[in-house]
C-alpha cells in the first residue's frame, strides 16, 4: 500500500479536474448512488475553548472505490503555526477492499471544500455577477478565491474582510483584491463566509436581495456565522439536507429551512431558486473520495 504526501497531491491535484468530478459527485448522491453514513464526530481536548477541537472519521463507498478519511479540527493550532484542519484519506478498492493508499487529506480537504463553493456559484449563481466579498482571510479564503474565479473569472471586485485587518491586507494583496469592512465585502453579488465564528458575523440587512451566500465555516450544531435575518429571508441550498440539518448551527439555530440539495437542482429535480440564496456546506465523505482517486489515478494508479 502506498503513502502520499502532501507534495505529491500538491503536484497532481488541481481545479480544472476537481470542480467537474465535485459536481458529479454531488449528482451522484443526490440521485441515491452513493452509501455514506454521516459523519462520527468527537469533541475532544483539554483546557478552553481555544483548545478544544473535534475528530470526525468520514467513510464512505461509491463508483466501485472505497474511502474513508479521519480529519480532526482545532483552531487554537493557528497560534502554534499549524494547519487548524488535519486529515488523513485511506482508498481501498471497492472489489476486493484491498488498500490501494494512504494519503495526506489536508490538501484535499481545503481543495474540495472550495470546489464544492464553485459548484454552488456556477449553479446558483445569476448572469453578471462582478464582485465578491469573502469574510475570512485564512486558508479556505485564498482556496475559495481561486476556485471561484475558475467558474466566474468575471470577479473582478474581490473585497475581503477580516476581523484582524492585516490578515485581509496580506491574503488582498496576495490574490490581487482588496481589504474591506464588513458591510462592503457582505455587499458584493456574491459573498463566502469562511470563518470560525461561534456568533453571526454576516447580517442579513447588509445583504442584496438577489445576493449569493455561500457559508462555509461554522460547521457544528451549536456555531453561527449568519444572522437569523440572512437566514430567513433566503432560499436555502445544501450539499446534503441530512449533514445540514444535523451540522450547521446557522440552520438549526434559525430554524431556516433547507429547499433542496445542489445535487437535485443538477438532476433536474428541481429549479434554480431565485433571488436571495444561502448555499450551506459542511463537508461530505464523496468529496474526499473523488479527490482521493483523482490523485491516485494523477500518480499512476490503475481501478
Amino acid at each position: 500500500m502506498r503513502y502520499i504526501g502532501e507534495e505529491d497531491v500538491r503536484g497532481v491535484l488541481g481545479y480544472e479536474a476537481l470542480i467537474p468530478a465535485v459536481r458529479q459527485g454531488l449528482v451522484d448522491y443526490s440521485a441515491g448512488r452513493v452509501q455514506q453514513p454521516l459523519r462520527t464526530i468527537l469533541r475532544v481536548g483539554e483546557g478552553g475553548e481555544e483548545q478544544k477541537g473535534w475528530f470526525a472519521v468520514m467513510p464512505v463507498t461509491a463508483g466501485g472505490v472505497m474511502a474513508v478519511k479521519t480529519v480532526t479540527f482545532f483552531p487554537g493550532n493557528a497560534v502554534l503555526g499549524k494547519p487548524t484542519h488535519l486529515a488523513m484519506i485511506e482508498l481501498l478498492d471497492g472489489q476486493t477492499g484491498e488498500p490501494l493508499a494512504v494519503m495526506d487529506g489536508r490538501l484535499i480537504t481545503e481543495m474540495r471544500t472550495a470546489a464544492v463553493s464553485a459548484v454552488a456559484l456556477d449553479v446558483l449563481g445569476r448572469s453578471g455577477v462582478r464582485s465578491l466579498g469573502v469574510l475570512g482571510a485564512g486558508v479556505q479564503a485564498r482556496a475559495h478565491v481561486e476556485s471561484l474565479r475558475r467558474v466566474r473569472p468575471e470577479l473582478g471586485d474581490v473585497r475581503i474582510w477580516s476581523r484582524t485587518r492585516r490578515n485581509a491586507e496580506r491574503l488582498a494583496e496576495e490574490v490581487g483584491a482588496r481589504a474591506a469592512e464588513i458591510e462592503e465585502a457582505a455587499a458584493a453579488d456574491v459573498v463566502v463566509t469562511v470563518t470560525a465564528a461561534r456568533e453571526p458575523v454576516l447580517r442579513g440587512e447588509w445583504l442584496r436581495p438577489d445576493a449569493l451566500v455561500l457559508a462555509v465555516g461554522a460547521v457544528g450544531g451549536e456555531l453561527r456565522e449568519l444572522d437569523d435575518r440572512a437566514m430567513r429571508k433566503s432560499t436555502v441550498i445544501a450539499e446534503s439536507r441530512a449533514g445540514v440539518e444535523r451540522e450547521s448551527g446557522d440552520v438549526r439555530l434559525s430554524g431556516a429551512r433547507v429547499f433542496a440539495e445542489l445535487g437535485e437542482i443538477l438532476l433536474g429535480k428541481v429549479a434554480a431558486p431565485a433571488g436571495q440564496v444561502v448555499f450551506k456546506s459542511v463537508g461530505m465523505a464523496v468529496e474526499d473520495l473523488v479527490g482521493a482517486v483523482l490523485v491516485w489515478r494523477g500518480l499512476g494508479g490503475v481501478g
